[in-house]
């Protein structure tokens, strides 16, 4: 029984009835003026609803009144937004009539069933009222007690069965378009994405940075040499307020959603990576070759990381090795090669988050991108487009 009551606790069985009061304000205003023609504001129901600003105001009242509280996640509730097309505006049309049809049969409900009741009371006691047709059929009874529930029953069910059905009717008219719900699902899909590619900013460069210190430090360690030691503290140093520029840049896209990319490193600091990977023991020969600097900034950061992450496998995993970098641009696409000889005569692997992400860059640019043995070597060749 108190479970069958409960919806009498909540604020939002009552916020739904007043939702399917506020339509009769405009009902009893024309009803004052003219009551002979009770049709009238059903029909102008249509121009209105053709409005594509009053879409937006029905999908307010519906998220606020119908669902308090409730979340809106992917574009499944209500919608807020303006009608875009004539289906958007026939639907409001449907909402608009359903609501004042609805409203009317909460309105009279709410009013004739408790009179209803009292009036069974009345009669029960001996009283004969007059103001209910339905009550002038019958007899004053004290039986007629009995029946007192059951209109009580029935304003209940009006009550919670109308708000239920009316929430129900504006998810359907008032819902998201399929042209909203794309849009809402390519927007929660920019945001996936943008979260991987932060993870791999902190994954390049970070990783970048402590694998440069680690061989340095290492390097200096065993050398024993102050004058190379001193050289390998430079680069650490170096290389550390890279990486904490880099840190900065990411954290500033998490800080700051609308805030330019334009600020992360491109091939143009190239030199950078090269000079830090030399300092680290490793003989780079490097060849740059084509107009560089004309590629576009995504393609140039894209690459500059891919560059980035190849030579920190480099250094981590074959160390103070001979390395042949080439960057080229030619024939619409730029094209990336890092090579060096396997270290102790082994295979390599082509598994890992690092090669892994250089294959995620390439293909989210259209290229392609091989990582793995080649004549002897480790090879890494990208080839972005550079459109």
């Amino acid at each position: 029984m108190a479970r069958f009551l409960r919806p009498l606790l909540w604020g939002t069985t009552y916020t739904r009835l007043l939702h399917l009061w506020v339509p009769m304000l405009f009902v009893s205003v024309w009803l004052f003026i003219d009551s002979s023609e009770p049709w009238v504001p059903a029909v102008l129901l249509i121009p209105l609803g053709l409005i594509p600003a009053v879409r937006r105001g029905e999908g307010v009242q519906a998220r606020f009144m119908l669902a308090p509280g409730e979340r809106d996640d992917e574009g499944t509730g209500f919608s807020v937004a303006p009608s875009a097309g004539w289906r958007d505006r026939w639907r409001t049309v449907l909402w608009l009539e359903a609501r004042l049809l609805l409203g009317v049969v909460a309105a009279f409900g709410t009013v004739w069933l408790p009179a209803f009741a009292v009036d069974l009371v009345r009669a029960s006691l001996g009283d004969r009222p007059t103001g209910d047709p339905v009550i002038g059929l019958l007899h004053p009874h004290w039986s007629l007690a009995l029946l007192v529930p059951l209109p009580l029953l029935t304003l209940y069910g009006t009550v919670v069965g109308l708000g239920e059905l009316t929430t129900a009717l504006a998810r359907r008219f008032l819902g998201p378009s399929p042209t909203e719900r794309l849009a809402a699902l390519e927007e929660r899909t920019e945001q996936l994405l943008e979260r991987n590619r932060i993870a791999r900013e902190l994954h390049d460069s970070i990783g970048h940075a402590l694998t440069v210190a680690v061989v340095q430090a290492g390097a200096a360690r065993a050398a024993g040499d102050p004058e190379f030691t001193a050289s390998a503290l430079t680069a650490i140093e170096e290389t550390g307020r890279a990486a904490l520029e880099d840190l900065e840049r990411v954290l500033g896209v998490l800080r700051e959603a609308e805030r330019p990319v334009s600020g992360r490193p491109t091939l143009a600091d190239a030199d950078r990576l090269l000079e830090s990977a030399r300092t680290s023991g490793a003989k780079v020969d490097a060849e740059v070759s084509g107009p560089v600097e004309t590629v576009a900034g995504p393609v140039s950061r894209e690459g500059y990381r891919i560059l980035q992450e190849a030579l920190t496998n480099v250094l981590r995993h074959a160390g103070s090795v001979p390395v042949r970098v080439r960057i080229e641009v030619r024939d619409g696409a730029l094209s990336l090669e890092v090579r060096n000889p396997l270290p102790d005569g082994r295979s390599g692997s082509g598994r890992g988050s690092g090669l892994r992400g250089i294959r995620e860059r390439a293909a989210l640019l259209g290229g392609s991108a091989r990582t793995g043995p080649h004549e002897g070597d480790w090879q890494v060749h990208a080839e972005l487009p550079l459109h």
